[in-house]
């Protein structure tokens, strides 16, 4: 009985996550991405902490696969220049810290990537979408019309 509810609640959520990607904006989208890497971050604490080996290693895989094929892909190393590169380079050393963790059991290292990924996506969210302003747009040339 209980199971099928599962089942809908689980479509319905599914159903609404692929409505939020859908009409996301790139930038909603990164955010989206950090809070999906932090869900599974902690998702793999309690794992660890319970001694749930198996869904301790699916949510650091989760993690792994964000920051990895999610973050670090949309990473456009030519127009973010030096920025993009230390985002690399720490999406890299993020990477290093999950594996670890989850190998040697350390919840430490765990909490050292959330702090990272918190501070990533509160920066992130403070950068906001600013529209342009008409007065940003005076610069550029008037089209008189015909």
């Amino acid at each position: 009985m209980f199971g099928s509810m599962q089942r809908g609640v689980n479509a319905y959520a599914k159903v609404g996550l692929e409505t939020s990607v859908i009409s996301a904006s790139p930038h909603k989208l990164i955010v989206m991405l950090y809070d999906g890497a932090l869900a599974a971050i902690k998702s793999a604490a309690t794992h660890m902490a319970a001694g749930n080996i198996v869904e301790k290693g699916a949510a650091v895989s989760k993690a792994l696969d964000i920051i990895n094929n999610g973050l670090r892909a949309s990473l456009d190393k030519k127009a973010g220049g030096e920025i993009a590169s230390n985002l690399d380079a720490l999406y890299v050393y993020m990477t290093e810290r999950l594996l670890t963790a989850s190998l040697q059991n350390k919840t430490a290292l765990l909490d050292e990537v959330q702090t990272l990924l918190t501070d990533l996506r509160d920066a992130w969210t403070q950068i906001g979408e600013k529209p342009v302003q008409p007065a940003a747009m005076s610069h550029y040339p008037v089209m008189a019309s015909a």
